[in-house]
């Protein structure tokens, strides 16, 4: 996998370390580069799933950090979305941390992300 620009990154942010593109041109130009150059997937903000989809087709793995369930703290995240919304969008993994670690019943809340899922799917299908 490879890695494009973390969630917790903004256009201010990518500025400050001289990527003068948007969060989407710089995902979207890694991605392509690391799918020409033979990776098998790509670690990208759910926000760009849908484009990511559309450029590279259905093969890539798409994991996706910075989800939050309804109701989480975004924390520092900038680029977030719902795990049903991901799923949807076109995530093949998603990666939820602190909304389950944190959780007081990390189980609960697994299940209840799980549910969530499951309930957008159906109702996609």
């Amino acid at each position: 996998l490879g890695v494009t620009v973390l969630t917790s990154m903004d256009d201010a942010g990518l500025k400050s370390i001289g990527v003068n593109a948007t969060p989407e041109e710089q995902v979207l130009r890694l991605a392509q580069l690391g799918v020409q150059s033979g990776l098998q997937g790509i670690v990208c903000s759910p926000l760009e799933l849908p484009l990511l989809r559309k450029q590279l087709g259905p093969d890539p793995l798409l994991v996706t950090p910075g989800i939050r369930p309804l109701g989480s703290d975004s924390n520092e995240q900038k680029r977030i979305m719902t795990p049903a919304d991901a799923v949807i969008a076109g995530a093949s993994h998603i990666v939820v941390g602190r909304p389950i670690t944190k959780a007081p019943n990390p189980a609960q809340a697994l299940e209840d992300i799980l549910n969530e899922m499951d309930a957008a799917v159906i109702k996609n299908v």
